[in-house]
């Protein structure tokens, strides 16, 4: 009688520690989701800020390509050298904001990190377990 109360109560815990293990790597899973699509979601916010810089560098290089002519033109005058100053301030504004786009984009920024951290810990803590 007691081998079969004791092996019944040791199928009951591995059960509930088998169920336990299932219902946590669900949980996981869910996170990891949630996680990869919040970290998509970012990059296609990156992919946004290239394209528009993408845009304010083709207007940087019509509103150089303008100030050139003026400079070559007029040979100094006030609209050509303004026309110089906007369009190096375009490009400066387009370069930070393909750099940052580039930055946020790097796959080590995309890799559901807090789920891998997560499970190492439920991994360890499933072993002091066992």
């Amino acid at each position: 009688m007691k081998d079969e109360t004791q092996a019944r109560g040791t199928t009951s815990i591995i059960s509930d520690v088998l169920a336990h293990i299932s219902n946590l790597i669900r949980k996981e899973i869910d996170l990891a989701k949630a996680e990869v699509s919040e970290n998509i979601s970012r990059a296609g916010i990156a992919i946004g800020l290239i394209a528009a810089s993408l845009i304010i560098a083709l207007v940087a290089l019509n509103v150089l390509a303008g100030a050139l002519v003026a400079g070559l033109t007029a040979l100094g005058l006030e609209a050509g050298w303004s026309a110089l100053i906007v369009g190096v301030t375009f490009a400066a504004l387009a370069l930070g904001m393909t750099l940052k786009g580039l930055k946020d984009l790097k796959m080590t920024s995309l890799a559901p990190t807090r789920t891998v951290k997560n499970l190492r810990r439920d991994a360890d803590a499933v072993k002091e377990t066992l």
